[in-house]
């Protein structure tokens, strides 16, 4: 089978050189916005000057620090490529993809590179293949702007997901977004003193006796530090309309693992074939992960297609991840999850893959806590050795 042709290309060495030359066939952006991040995908033809017509753009966009943060692009049309930056930018993300149009496209590549531009962020490489998009500054008028944001926005429907969406922008100093949640002007800043943090976990309490009425516990981190804060806030019709600072303390750092603590189901498997020919084969699965790389082996995070966990009275920001594959560079498949559920469906997934022939199922636990990370950041080669180890501790 021939290899389809394609280029990933690099600071803009066979890109058009000026708009004229393109034609726009479409564009989508991820409905992420208020979990603080967009994905967004731009589809131009090129003129017959170029033996691959096609021309892919892949932008990742920070709405709390980074800004325009990433800038991939792909000339000519192999899926395989596509999908394959497709899933490492926007894979995690866990929105669907909203069509929009080109001119919605360029204003918000525009409002990104104002962002840049705004907190000294240099833009990513590539500036040549995106920089037709700056030259003319688009500006979307306010029904535009309406329009835009919906395609970018979740619908909101509960008031679990409106409090905790509106939380996570706040702590993110991402103003913007939390008044889009709220029914009126209040003052969104209330622990801007914490700086751009992240919310980890939100414990929400209704006052049974002030219905819409919510108690808030938050743990937030910034910079390895973290803080658990309380707040008072209320809804109506999913939004919210005050919000009101009770109290905060520092904790350490292991008092917020033993609060994020969650059950762990984890299965190794040895590999009956050698690292080299596992990794090719592994490459072959339709997997939906994301890889990174480890001093002893290399982890895929497959994560939910959806961000249902932010419609949760117990919130946690790592419930967006389904579960983790981590192949050992020393023969050994440890696949984790955090629910009974998660666990039964990542080894019915590798039962029914071309794997299955290749992997021996040798021990399966249950932990009351999240065990993977901690093998991974040892120096221990087996999975059950550490277990050895940490149980002697």
């Amino acid at each position: 089978m021939t290899r389809p042709s394609f280029t990933v290309i690099e600071g803009g060495l066979s890109a058009p050189k000026n708009s004229a030359s393109r034609q726009f066939m479409g564009a989508y952006v991820t409905n992420t916005r208020l979990m603080g991040v967009i994905g967004l995908y731009i589809h131009w033809r090129l003129d017959d000057r170029y033996s691959s017509p096609d021309f892919h753009q892949f932008f990742y966009l920070d709405s709390e620090e980074y800004g325009f943060e990433t800038y991939r692009s792909v000339l000519g049309n192999s899926v395989e490529e596509i999908s394959s930056i497709e899933q490492t930018l926007i894979g995690g993300l866990g929105g669907s993809k909203e069509e929009i149009t080109e001119r919605e496209a360029r204003a918000l590549i525009c409002e990104y590179a104002q962002f840049n531009k705004r907190h000294g962020l240099p833009l990513p490489d590539g500036f040549t293949e995106y920089q037709f998009l700056l030259e003319t500054p688009t500006v979307l008028d306010l029904d535009e702007e309406k329009t835009l944001r919906k395609k970018q926005c979740d619908a909101v429907v509960t008031d679990y997901q409106a409090i905790n969406y509106f939380l996570m922008r706040c702590f993110g100093q991402d103003y913007e977004a939390a008044q889009w949640l709220c029914a009126e002007s209040f003052d969104l800043d209330l622990y801007k003193e914490y700086g751009i943090a992240t919310l980890c976990k939100n414990t929400i309490d209704p006052d049974e006796s002030q219905p819409g009425t919510y108690l808030c516990e938050s743990l937030i981190e910034r910079k390895d530090q973290y803080v658990l804060l309380v707040s008072q806030l209320t809804v109506s019709k999913h939004k919210i309309t005050s919000f009101e600072k009770c109290s905060g303390f520092s904790v350490s750092s292991a008092e917020a693992a033993m609060m994020l603590a969650k059950p762990e189901f984890v299965t190794v498997y040895e590999i009956l074939m050698s690292a080299d020919e596992f990794n090719d084969t592994m490459e072959q699965m339709p997997l939906s992960a994301m890889m990174t790389p480890h001093d002893n082996g290399r982890l895929f995070l497959a994560f939910n297609n959806n961000n249902n966990h932010v419609d949760k009275q117990v919130f946690r920001l790592s419930e967006d991840v389904f579960g983790l594959y981590y192949i050992t560079d020393f023969g050994q498949l440890i696949v984790s999850s955090f629910s009974l559920t998660g666990i039964h469906a990542l080894e019915k997934d590798l039962r029914k893959s071309i794997l299955a022939p290749y992997l021996l199922a040798t021990a399966k636990y249950e932990f009351k806590e999240p065990v993977l990370y901690e093998f991974i950041q040892s120096d221990f080669e087996d999975f059950n050795e550490f277990l050895d180890f940490i149980r002697n501790e």
